[in-house]
């Protein structure tokens, strides 16, 4: 039996619900956090958890997803401009929405929480851009997010 994600990835999850919701929905941050609960709560139905898996994993998402967010619309302006700059002349607004949003909050996860190695952030990005982009989805996050990491230092190179 295949084992079923943890608090992280859900609370990635919710993180990209909520900055997807702000983005494409064109709410505000207070806004969309006023629906967090109610966001996670149908997550969490589609992630068909049981009690017990709710128990044990959503107090973690709740709260990992949540700061992640926050993380990120403090933050817009220069994450924002900095998937325009490693983008080479692509548009932000041009980018698929998913997409867009993936990038944003692994930024904002390899920017400002340097506690997480930067492999865990890249390969779940990559994870969640297979799962909700298109069928290039998971390339161009992967690159995008490899360029950042090597023009930052945050990896080695060969």
């Amino acid at each position: 039996m295949r084992e079923r994600p943890g608090g992280r990835r859900r609370a990635r999850e919710l993180a990209l619900a909520l900055l997807v919701s702000a983005d494409v929905g064109e709410l505000g941050a207070a806004r969309v956090f006023e629906t967090a609960g109610d966001t996670l709560a149908a997550l969490a139905e589609e992630w068909e958890m049981d009690e017990g898996e709710q128990l044990r994993v959503l107090p973690e998402a709740t709260e990992y997803g949540r700061r992640l967010a926050e993380k990120y619309f403090r933050h817009a302006q220069e994450i924002d401009s900095l998937i325009e700059a490693l983008s080479e002349d692509w548009a932000l607004d041009r980018m698929a929405a998913i997409d867009r949003n993936i990038l944003r909050m692994a930024i904002t996860e390899l920017l400002h929480f340097t506690d997480v190695p930067v492999s865990a952030v890249i390969n779940e990005a990559v994870e969640l851009a297979k799962i909700y982009g298109t069928s290039d989805s998971g390339r161009f996050v992967n690159g995008m997010l490899g360029v950042l990491a090597r023009r930052r230092g945050l990896v080695e190179t060969a």
